[in-house]
């Protein structure tokens, strides 16, 4: 692993009435290029189309592609990633994206913040990702 992770968890056992399998941890100590990502939305880096789903899977799979594919075209991988704040439009919503979103930082142990937000920039989003990696030197 790239940089120390502190207290690490699942969700699966901070959380036990749901159905979530996130690693996560408390902290992170990263040295080395900071890499902040804008918030990720479903749509394509390239042309800026949103893309064709109302779902929250969806949605957040194509959000954590975007995440992915930054954080490679500025030298690293997803094992660098640190932090991530997720903007949620509706609660009901969270299992769903916590549990795709965990597909793409299973042993990663990034820290996470949640937010619910009334919405986002547009009303067809359901989820925006932000991300901070830090690539070491």
């Amino acid at each position: 692993m790239a940089h120390t992770r502190i207290r690490k968890f699942n969700t699966k056992d901070t959380y036990p009435e749901q159905k979530l399998d996130n690693d996560l941890c408390q902290a992170v100590v990263a040295r080395g290029r900071t890499v902040f990502l804008r918030g990720q939305c479903p749509q394509d880096l390239d042309t800026a189309e949103n893309i064709a789903s109302h779902d929250p899977v969806e949605q957040t799979h194509k959000v954590m592609q975007n995440i992915r594919q930054l954080i490679e075209e500025a030298g690293g991988s997803m094992e660098h990633l640190c932090k991530v704040v997720v903007y949620l439009t509706d609660v009901r919503h969270r299992e769903a994206v916590y549990r795709t979103m965990g597909e793409y930082i299973k042993d990663v142990h990034p820290v996470s913040t949640g937010v619910v937000v009334t919405c986002l920039a547009r009303p067809e989003w359901l989820v925006e990702i932000d991300g901070t990696a830090v690539i070491p030197d």
